[in-house]
């Protein structure tokens, strides 16, 4: 065999196998899509403190969180905001008087327009009673899933004079999945603001 023979034939035997690693996926390279990552949560340890202020309720909340008066342009006397700053979350507190049944009813009626306006983002909303007779303390808790602007929302009354509404809301785009560990965390303090909420008066 000659020079230019063999040369040839080697030429031919390189292509081959540059052929057949390119078939085969020579390297190994995965380029499939990777699921996204989110960085890791350090929570705080939990401990609660007494907000009492100059409003006819108290309930106990997160020494991480701050209540300062809601700014918004038509707020009133005890509308306040529970900051939750290491999550960029807020939970809206707006308390109004009862000063009638039809006002009463109208407050019910808002608030569960409140928490059903998600139902084209909710992937479902489940309604939970709340009572507490021994203070006078009723109410429904909406826990909303999906990807909706607020994940959880409740109202509280006494039937005849008071009424308080919650609602929980994060800056962040919602994304259930990068939140729903802030979520299930700030939802154990909304269980005991609840539990521990009472009436002045």
């Amino acid at each position: 065999m000659g020079n230019m023979e063999r040369t040839y034939y080697m030429n031919r035997l390189v292509y081959c196998l540059v052929i057949a690693c390119i078939l085969a996926g020579c390297g190994n390279h995965d380029y499939s899509p990777k699921p996204r990552g989110y960085f890791r949560i350090d929570f705080p340890e939990k401990a609660y403190q007494d907000y009492t202020g100059g409003c006819p309720f108290t309930f106990k909340y997160p020494t991480y969180a701050e209540i300062v008066p809601d700014d918004y342009r038509i707020s009133k006397p005890c509308w306040v905001n529970m900051e939750f700053p290491q999550f960029k979350g807020t939970l809206h507190l707006s308390y109004e008087d009862i000063p009638s049944k039809a006002i009463f009813d109208s407050l019910i009626e808002h608030s569960h327009e409140f928490a059903f306006k998600h139902t084209v983002k909710a992937t479902s909303i489940e309604e939970q009673k709340l009572q507490y007779p021994e203070k006078k303390v009723y109410g429904i808790y909406y826990i909303i899933d999906g990807n909706t602007a607020s994940s959880a929302q409740f109202f509280l009354t006494d039937s005849t004079k008071h009424f308080i509404r919650a609602s929980l809301y994060f800056k962040n785009k919602p994304q259930i999945d990068s939140i729903q560990p802030v979520l299930n965390f700030i939802k154990k303090d909304m269980d005991v603001m609840i539990k521990t909420f009472k009436w002045k008066n």
